[in-house]
């Protein structure tokens, strides 16, 4: 009769499962705005929990009351903040206030950190355009510090 080494005998499928779920990740959420997926399927995916809740927030600053189903009061609701822009500070203290009250409700985990605004006006003088900026933290996934900036434009 022949040696034989279990050494050389392969590997269980419990090892093949825990090595295959090592070497692929696993996709968290959709990436917004939708784009095809290259490799993951129809949709581009986002893997990672820090870029998932990141797009969240994004999301949630530009949702006003009303426009998520089943969830009237989901969202920062800034836009009717734009049909009463007069001054940028009187602006600048609703936005903050509507947007502490909306983080604080639906992502409590988030630690806002910073809160810039800049208003451009037109040539006509009667529009204008707001870039919003919000640096966070989230202290639960040790992130560093992030920003995004949201886009308003008053008419």
């Amino acid at each position: 009769m022949g040696a034989f080494s279990f050494k050389s005998s392969g590997k269980t499928q419990e090892q093949q499962f825990i090595e295959t779920l090592n070497k692929t990740q696993l996709a968290i959420g959709i990436k917004t705005p939708l784009q095809p997926g290259e490799q993951e399927g129809l949709f581009a995916m986002h893997y990672s929990l820090a870029d998932q809740m990141h797009d969240n927030l994004r999301c949630m600053l530009q949702t006003n009351f009303g426009e998520r189903l089943g969830l009237y009061d989901f969202g920062a609701n800034l836009h009717p903040l734009t049909s009463e822009f007069t001054t940028q500070e009187d602006f600048d203290s609703q936005a903050v206030q509507r947007i502490q009250q909306a983080v604080s409700r639906w992502m409590p985990f988030i630690s806002l950190e910073e809160f810039i605004s800049d208003a451009d006006r037109t040539e006509n003088k009667n529009t204008a355009v707001i870039r919003i900026t919000v640096s966070y933290t989230i202290p639960a996934l040790n992130s560093g510090k992030r920003a995004l900036q949201v886009t308003l434009y008053v008419l």
